[in-house]
Order: C-alpha cells, then sequence, then structure tokens
C-alpha cells in the first residue's frame, strides 16, 4: 500500500471512531434556577465508570456541563444549606454525603433528599430515568432529555413544585425556624408497610400511603414510594439531559402529567454541526492524502 494511502485509511478509521465512539455518551446540564445556592452531589453506581467529578457547587444562576461515559448508572441530587467548619469540614443541613468535602467521592444522599436516577444504554439500548421522592424531598427538580430524544416515553419528569412548606408536621424538617425538607413516612417512622418491606416487601402488599399521595398528588410523574413504576420511569434513546433546580417554568403540564414540549437549544444544535464538520474534516483530510501525498508519512524499510 503506498504511504499516503496507507496513511488515510489509518487516519480516517481513527478519526471516524473517534467521532463514533463519542456519539454513544451522553451530556448532564446541571442548572441552578433556585434563589440560594446549591451543591448538586453524584453518586455512580457499582460497576458503572464515575463521572469526572461527584461534586460542586452552583451559584443562582449557574450551570455546569459534566460528560457521561456510555451505560452509565447512578444518581443526582442538589445538597442545600451547606457550610463548612473552623476545622475545613464540609456539611449540608439536606442531601449531605457524608464525605466532609464538597466532592461526595461516593457517599450518597442523606434522605431526604429529591434525586435524579438514570440507567444509560440499558435494555433495549433504551435510557431509563426518574425522579424520586422515595428518599424524600428537599427541593424542586426537573430532568428535561434534549437532543435525539426517540424511543420509548421520552418526555420531562419531575417535581417542580415546593413541598418543603405544606409538608406534613410529622414528616416536615426543621432549621432555623423554616421547613428545608419533607421526609418520606419510611425515613419519619420505619414502619414496614411504609418502606415496603418485610411482609410488605412485594407490589401486592406495599401500597400507597396517605403520605405518598401527599407526594404523588403534587408531582404526577415523580416516584412517591417503592413501588410506583407504572407512571413514573421514562425512557428515552441517544439523548442529553437537563437537570434544573427550581426550574422557571410553567407547572401546568407536568403536574398535569401532560407531555411538555422541548426546544432543541443553540447548544445542542452546535454540537451536532461541531459533529458533522468533525466527520466531513477527516473525509477531506484523507482524501487529500490519497490523491495527492501531501501527507504521506515516510516508511521505515
Amino acid at each position: 500500500m503506498a504511504p499516503s494511502t496507507q496513511f488515510s485509511t489509518t487516519f480516517l478509521t481513527l478519526c471516524l471512531f473517534q467521532f463514533l465512539g463519542g456519539s454513544f455518551s451522553s451530556t448532564f446540564t446541571i442548572v441552578n434556577k433556585c434563589s440560594y445556592t446549591v451543591w448538586p452531589g453524584i453518586l455512580s453506581s457499582a460497576g458503572t465508570s464515575p463521572l469526572s467529578t461527584t461534586g460542586f457547587v452552583l451559584q443562582p444562576g449557574e450551570s455546569n456541563v459534566v460528560g457521561v461515559p456510555p451505560a452509565w448508572s447512578g444518581r443526582l441530587w442538589g445538597r442545600t444549606l451547606c457550610s463548612q467548619d473552623a476545622a475545613g469540614k464540609f456539611s449540608c443541613v439536606t442531601g449531605d454525603c457524608g464525605s466532609s468535602a464538597v466532592e461526595c467521592a461516593g457517599g450518597n444522599a442523606a434522605p431526604p433528599a429529591t434525586l435524579a436516577e438514570f440507567t444509560l444504554n440499558g435494555a433495549g439500548g433504551l435510557d431509563f430515568f426518574d425522579v424520586s421522592l422515595v428518599d424524600g424531598y428537599n427541593l424542586p427538580m426537573i430532568v428535561e432529555p434534549q437532543g435525539e430524544t426517540g424511543g420509548g416515553n421520552c418526555t420531562a419528569t419531575g417535581c417542580v413544585v415546593d413541598l418543603n412548606t405544606p409538608c406534613p408536621t410529622e414528616l416536615k424538617v426543621m432549621s432555623s425556624g423554616d421547613g428545608v425538607a419533607c421526609k418520606s413516612a419510611c425515613e419519619a417512622f420505619g414502619d414496614p408497610q411504609y418502606c415496603c418491606s418485610g411482609a410488605y416487601a412485594t407490589p401486592d402488599t406495599c401500597k400507597p400511603s396517605s403520605y405518598s399521595q401527599f407526594f404523588k398528588s403534587a408531582c404526577p410523574r415523580a416516584y412517591s414510594y417503592a413501588y410506583d413504576d407504572g407512571s413514573s420511569t421514562f425512557t428515552c434513546a441517544s439523548a442529553d439531559y437537563t437537570i434544573t433546580f427550581c426550574p422557571q417554568l410553567s407547572t401546568s403540564s407536568i403536574k398535569s402529567g401532560n407531555p411538555v414540549a422541548m426546544e432543541t437549544s443553540g447548544a445542542d444544535l452546535d454540537g451536532r454541526y461541531n459533529n458533522v464538520m468533525s466527520v466531513i474534516g477527516c473525509v477531506l483530510v484523507a482524501f487529500v492524502a490519497t490523491q495527492f501525498g501531501a501527507l504521506s508519512l515516510p516508511v521505515s524499510q
């Protein structure tokens, strides 16, 4: 094989491999629209590749984009009312992960906390995601698929209302005189019938309680108890996801369970344009190398 042809073939193969490999990964765009600071926490499930970060800070109005490897599964949540003591120990009133640092480093969210849960590239090649209040609630959150969102029940889900104020007194978490989180009945009472454990560990024996119905009536698409699968799990194919704390949008559609219209953002369009241009660039460079030998490499004898 001529040097220029050999180079062009190798270059084109590597270039396209890099492009196609990247197309199977996703991004999480995490946005804070709350009027207060939020410290997102991220926990990867056992056996999946960790993300580049496990925790960071978002001031009001800030966002952060995190790359997600293929077949990732895990959860994401927001921590609130966080501070660092004189000894340098970091802790949060809600959603604390016990790491004593901004990075959670494998720590899970202490309940109560609103959770976004993901299994990407799961059964049938689909992404499965939900917003769960099974471990309680600490702030509003919505998950919105972006980009190529075909496949399954692909629409936004979450809990966009403030439940800390109307939370039942026996579930309410107080701090400085204010309600800052709302426990699940399982966390508050430890009763197997609320925890779906023991004699109540099956869908047939564990039924919605008045407490889980409080969460479900306010947030119909969110998980309200362990076996609330039918109306609370969503699926997409090849999507990116925007996770927004305190979303500033009309809540009528998501509270009623109707589809939420999604717009393609400028960032999505820019990303698709850049991908297309990358492929065109690969082909052009390989063509030049083949036809003119402009990029031919010396071959050792």
